[in-house]
């Protein structure tokens, strides 16, 4: 019997916030929620903007003042809600009305005078322009005399046709919160998300560590597009082009799997498997696929699953907006005739008329046990993955353009949700987070999908989130946006609404679909299973299967007995306790991100190798190396 990855911990940041405690998922909900959550996620919001910070262990605001989460909502909601989720370019990442550029002209000569200017000689191209005539005024300078024509580069500055973005809280700056050192905006937010989901677990992580073998532990992390920041990959490529240099760190940290290297090296202090599986803007299915699989085998029985996306660049902006695929301001405002400036609140539009998808940034992760793990050491249980599938296209006429994959996908996740809690708990207890980018296309194509599988499982109104209305779309995080917002339904009982879109376009298929254009009130138990999907360019398909904590309990019931999930409840006690500590902690500014450089480092001459088994120094078990052949009965 497979082993079942439980869904024990999880954490990050995104345009509505801090993840773990729900925060994230109680910004997109805030209206719906009870006076005391909602004031909670307001606090909790004021501490990762900056707006309140911890001192003498009270909350005050910068002027000293002490502050109850009563007291910042009621002083703070309007600036809260101004400076989350979807809104205009801030001019924290970039100045969006002067972007720099250079222009390609071509000086020449008046005739019978010649181009004259002087400059360092230091500064001279090398090899001098054979039309170049160079003269030597003095030990460092150089005039230069050209008779024909040059070609120069003219610097200058545009404004961006996109405006709006998904990005983090106003205010918020993960490098601020440990020494960073130069680091590219995708891996301090790996920082920061990962920290927050392992602090979330409310068990010490070296009561893991001692709980299983070194091999045992696995981290799947990434990012579709690398770091294209100037403090990854785009300043290397930028540098000498700019007048700059290389610098020693660029290359390295630009690399897709570098978040999960930062957390191995800086957070956990892992030795166990690792990598990351980069499949576009499915990306973190890919993950979550190798993860849970892991899991099942017993190949591993810890893993750190997750993704940060952080493409808010003039250059990532220009290339999806070339392509088409942007919500460009023009394009908005077409959408909305008799407006003088567009509605950056409502750039994303899913499944209504729309033109084009939000960029976003986000860092989401999320801590998976076997199931004997998380009884064992009194694990939250927040739900756990079914499976998750992955299929491509086939051959296709255009890389960016849809094809049959996700048919595939979407058929087997809802399928293997049927076969895990029946047919009739399918139709009438599950939902879709739609992939839903806001782009006319997506809308079509995808709602064909689902609304095509609703028909076959007999599902009369298949209740469809899209929670990019939100937050955009943040690439390799995207469906990673998705869990976090799917655990926050179970434990809130309200699926987020489409509350950007008023509407539904009119070449929407939803025959057997009920698409959410208002928050929905199921009840904390009332949806057993989510599906989850997700498409990438290329034919990057993944759909999973993510089912509720009541699900996950019976299933553990099942295996363990009434005694066993009983035995459970109590060690969960304490473990839930100081959850809820760390929680607040956080939110009282008292807390940082996990930062372990040059810590505890072993070298291979601290080893004990013998030929049964490897000891590393700082894990309680060793690693078993009695290896049968696997090919063999």
């Amino acid at each position: 019997m497979a082993r079942l990855p439980v869904i024990v911990g999880f954490g990050g940041i995104n345009p509505a916030g801090r993840s773990s405690a729900h925060h994230g998922y109680r910004r997109m909900v805030i209206d719906r929620l009870d006076q005391g959550p909602a004031q909670q996620t307001y606090a909790a919001l004021a501490q990762v903007m900056g707006i309140t910070r911890g001192h003498d262990g009270q909350v005050v605001a910068a002027d000293g003042t002490a502050l109850t989460p009563a007291a910042i909502a009621e002083k703070y909601t309007a600036q809260i809600k101004r400076n989350t989720l979807i809104r205009r370019l801030e001019d924290n990442l970039f100045d969006r009305d002067l972007i720099p550029e250079n222009k390609t002209a071509q000086f020449t000569a008046m005739p019978g005078e010649p181009i004259v200017f002087t400059l360092k000689e230091k500064q001279l191209p090398s090899p001098i322009p054979a039309s170049w005539q160079v003269t030597e005024l003095d030990r460092s300078s150089v005039r230069v005399e050209i008779h024909d024509s040059l070609e120069v580069f003219l610097p200058s500055t545009r404004s961006s046709k996109v405006q709006s973005a998904g990005q983090l809280p106003t205010g918020f700056d993960p490098g601020s919160l440990y020494p960073s050192r130069n680091h590219p905006r995708g891996l301090q937010m790996t920082i920061y998300g990962a920290s927050d989901a392992i602090q979330s677990l409310g068990i010490d992580w070296e009561t893991v560590r001692a709980a299983v073998a070194p091999d045992q532990i696995g981290v799947l992390s990434g990012s579709a597009m690398g770091q294209l920041d100037y403090d990854g990959s785009g300043g290397m490529l930028q540098a000498q082009l700019i007048g700059k240099r290389v610098s020693a760190k660029q290359l390295p940290l630009g690399l897709a799997e570098m978040p999960a290297d930062f957390i191995n090296a800086y957070i956990l202090g892992s030795v166990g498997a690792t990598g990351c599986n980069v499949g576009a803007c499915a990306t973190f299915m890919y993950n979550l696929q190798v993860a849970a699989q892991d899991i099942q085998s017993g190949r591993r029985r810890v893993v750190v699953v997750g993704n940060s996306e952080a493409p808010i660049t003039p250059e990532i902006i220009e290339g999806y907006r070339t392509m088409g695929a942007l919500a460009e301001d023009d394009k908005l405002l077409a959408l909305d005739p008799g407006r003088d400036t567009p509605d950056y609140r409502r750039a994303s539009r899913p499944f209504s008329d729309n033109c084009g998808f939000t960029l976003s940034e986000s860092a989401q992760y999320f801590v998976l046990f076997d199931d004997q793990l998380a009884m064992e050491l009194g694990a939250n249980i927040y739900g756990s993955v079914a499976d998750v599938f992955i299929n491509a296209d086939g051959y296709k006429k255009s890389i960016p353009g849809p094809g049959v994959g996700n048919y595939i996908t979407v058929a087997k996740a809802a399928a293997v949700i049927s076969a895990v809690i029946g047919e009739e708990r399918l139709k009438t207890r599950s939902y879709v987070h739609a992939h839903g980018t806001s782009t006319p296309q997506n809308r079509v194509t995808e709602s064909h999908i689902i609304n095509e599988i609703a028909k076959l499982h007999g599902i009369g109104q298949w209740p469809v989130a899209a929670i990019k209305c939100y937050l955009g779309h943040s690439l390799a995080v995207s469906a990673g946006d998705q869990l976090m917002a799917a655990l926050g339904t179970w434990k809130y009982g309200i699926i987020p609404g489409i509350v950007t879109s008023d509407h539904l376009a009119g070449d929407v298929h939803n025959s057997h679909l009920r698409f959410l254009l208002e928050h929905e009130e199921v009840g904390a138990a009332g949806m057993d299973a989510v599906l989850m999907n997700a498409k990438g360019f290329g034919g990057n398909n993944a759909t999973g299967s993510v089912l509720s904590p009541r699900v996950t309990e019976e299933l553990l019931e099942k295996r363990y007995g009434s005694r066993g999930l009983t035995e459970y409840r109590k060690r969960n006690q304490a473990v839930a306790e100081a959850t809820d500590r760390y929680d607040q902690e956080t939110t009282a500014g008292r807390t940082a991100p996990i930062y372990r450089f040059d810590h505890n480092v072993v070298a291979g001459e601290d080893l004990t190798i013998t030929r049964n088994e490897l000891r590393i120094p700082g894990y309680v078990r060793p690693i078993d190396l009695k290896v049968k052949n696997p090919y063999t009965d």
